[in-house]
């Protein structure tokens, strides 16, 4: 833990070099320039003092967050300022050299000055993650977003046509701080009349308590004809703090599978149920969380005992990775799986329809929307919630509805 405090302070103070001379590339008054020193060294020893304070027996907390959200709005941009002003130290030492070895001009410094215009244009490259990411705290982390998507399924039965699912993910409740929003965001759910509600997991951090504040604003959440169903997080099993006994951790993971029952979904623990309609019927799997990175007490081959290859299926599973590594080659055939976990990072850039970027794509293949490989479809939930840092920028709280659509089989 000091070691990393200790790399992580040499980082902060080279980015803060480098910010500074930018700054006073454009500012001149020295007063100007002492009060940015004297706030950025309180901030920079809060950050700091913050973290050392981290506590594993108690994990997240509203404090922690708002730290993380300070370190990012405060460096985030200083970081993006930091690299524009490196590049232009590599044009000018460059610059130097020729000037000194080959063209021996007695008249130019080694190393040329600062250029003006450099800052200007660095400073207002930095500026954008700075607005993003306040933007994100105060308006993106409850700027909730109904995502329609249509899919088409050749064995899907008859009856089932048309049939829609209204999917939510990641709920994260120890970080909610403004239960208008919450009340919002349920009855936007209400408001799609969906057949059936499906959750995929993490309604925590890490302990039930957190939510236990949002019982009754969840409970809000209508009866669905064909019913509310869930399945277990990877943070729904109390894995990230240290407990002070085994047996407080198992206590706490029984009230955590309780809670999805305390809001009237039924807990798929990897078991199947029918959803029947008419005449027809598909399969509803649901398994424990399983990530490549991540708990893996997912038994998929359990959860589908007695399941045939032509039953069609929805397979609810928390991690995306599941579906990457295991389901999508699965002898039984999946035809749709629903989960969550990536958030997105709850950082990138996505224009609905023509682009989406986010860091959260080098580590998860499928990370946000929707996905296939030879007719078995994924969808990925970009999240309800938000976790460590407490806003959304360009990836916002998602609430999906999926229509399922009867395809014609091609000859």
């Amino acid at each position: 833990m000091v070691f990393r405090i200790l790399l992580l302070c040499i980082v902060l103070v080279v980015i803060e070099v480098y910010a500074f001379q930018a700054l006073k590339t454009l500012i001149k008054s020295k007063w100007i320039l002492f009060f940015y020193q004297v706030i950025s060294l309180l901030l920079f020893v809060f950050i700091l003092y913050s973290l050392s304070k981290f506590d594993r027996s108690v994990g997240q907390t509203k404090q922690t967050m708002v730290t993380m959200g300070i370190l990012l709005l405060v460096y985030f941009p200083k970081i993006v300022l930091a690299l524009f002003l490196l590049g232009e130290d590599i044009f000018r030492v460059g610059s130097g050299a020729v000037n000194h070895f080959i063209v021996r001009d007695p008249a130019m410094d080694f190393l040329p000055s600062r250029r003006k215009f450099v800052s200007q244009i660095g400073m207002g490259l930095a500026a954008v993650p700075f607005l993003s990411l306040i933007y994100g705290m105060t308006i993106g982390k409850y700027n909730y977003k109904v995502i329609k998507q249509r899919i088409f399924f050749p064995d899907l039965p008859d009856a089932f046509d048309g049939f829609t699912i209204t999917q939510i993910s990641d709920v994260h409740s120890g970080s909610f701080d403004n239960p208008e929003k919450i009340d919002y965001a349920i009855s936007l759910i209400n408001q799609q009349n969906s057949d059936m509600i499906l959750f995929t997991g993490d309604i925590v951090n890490t302990d039930a308590k957190e939510m236990v504040p949002w019982l009754k604003v969840f409970n809000k959440i209508k009866k669905h004809d064909f019913g509310k169903y869930s399945v277990l997080g990877n943070h729904d099993y109390g894995e990230y703090v240290t407990w002070p006994s085994e047996a407080a951790k198992e206590e706490n993971f029984k009230a955590i599978k309780k809670l999805y029952g305390q809001i009237d979904f039924k807990l798929l623990l990897n078991e199947h149920t029918f959803i029947k309609k008419g005449n027809d019927k598909i399969a509803l799997v649901g398994v424990e969380n399983w990530g490549h990175n991540f708990k893996q007490a997912g038994d998929l081959n359990k959860a589908a005992q007695q399941l045939q290859k032509e039953d069609f299926k929805i397979l609810m599973s928390h991690d995306p990775s599941h579906w990457d590594q295991i389901v999508q080659h699965h002898d039984k055939h999946f035809q749709l799986t629903l989960s969550g976990h990536t958030h997105g990072m709850q950082f990138g850039i996505e224009i609905p329809g023509y682009f989406k970027w986010s860091l959260a794509q080098y580590v998860y293949k499928q990370w946000a929307g929707l996905y296939e490989n030879l007719g078995r479809y994924i969808y990925v939930n970009r999240g309800f919630g938000f976790h460590a840092y407490p806003g959304r920028v360009g990836i916002m709280p998602e609430i999906t509805v999926i229509q399922l659509k009867k395809a014609q089989k091609l000859a």
